[in-house]
């Protein structure tokens, strides 16, 4: 089954074509800049783009960095604040005619990594799976069973929002070294450790690709830590899984 896939993200708007069954990217996919202050009009219209560029009409699954409960968005980050309220789900499937599954981004991506990526050999297990990029985003899972919305992200470490100390944004802003900014990110996944207990903690996200030049500044650590395998795929492989099977996001 084929499926389109979209991860709307802060700084790019990304879509490709699925094989949901294989959780593979049929077609290079498409990257927009997300434009400012990204408001809804906006970002649907770079979605109505997407969807015209493959001349697709089937069905579309989407991330959305925020909150989305049953298609409608609580928290918007990143994003413009007019979004809080409104029914993303049905905004696309007006602009476009296709029906449409919206979800939090990072649960998207969690849902890719742990049927297709290095999470499928701890289905049993409780998994934290971290989406490092501009900031953090992030999917607990029970023995393969998603908890929605976690938004560790936000929890306030020193102060301030964990992403805004460690997250990727904060690294190539401030210019950090591997090593300190290591040392920030361990600070932060030590509270995520001792609040949830996780048997495994997957980093996903741009940064992941870089896991062997900061994964030694992670010791110390109870949960096993692993890099993710699908990378900047995830985001759009697990919109479009999550539109295969709705029932997940209900």
């Amino acid at each position: 089954m084929t499926i389109l896939g979209i991860d709307i993200g802060g700084s790019g708007i990304k879509g490709a074509l699925v094989d949901v069954e294989k959780g593979e990217i049929l077609q290079d996919r498409i990257r927009i800049p997300t434009p400012i202050p990204g408001n809804p009009d906006q970002v649907i219209e770079m979605i109505r783009n997407i969807a015209d560029h493959y001349k697709w009409d089937g069905e579309i699954g989407v991330g959305f960095p925020g909150v989305v409960r049953r298609g409608i968005v609580l928290t918007a980050a990143n994003l413009s604040d007019e979004w809080v309220g409104l029914d993303l789900a049905s905004l696309i499937n007006e602009a476009t005619g296709c029906k449409t599954v919206a979800l939090n981004d990072a649960d998207a991506a969690g849902l890719a990594e742990l049927r297709f990526g290095e999470g499928k050999f701890y289905k049993d297990d409780y998994v934290l799976f971290l989406t490092i990029g501009t900031g953090i985003g992030s999917a607990f899972f029970a023995k393969g069973e998603l908890w929605p919305n976690s938004e560790f992200g936000h929890l306030q470490i020193r102060g301030k929002d964990a992403e805004h100390r460690a997250g990727d944004g904060v690294r190539r802003i401030k210019s950090l070294s591997w090593k300190k900014w290591g040392k920030r990110l361990k600070e932060v996944i030590r509270v995520y450790d001792f609040l949830m207990n996780p048997d495994v903690i997957i980093l996903g996200g741009g940064v992941s690709k870089n896991f062997s030049k900061f994964r030694k500044y992670l010791k110390g650590i109870n949960a096993h830590i692993i890099a993710a395998g699908l990378g900047n795929q995830a985001g759009i492989i697990g919109a479009a899984l999550a539109a295969a099977e709705s029932t997940i996001v209900d």
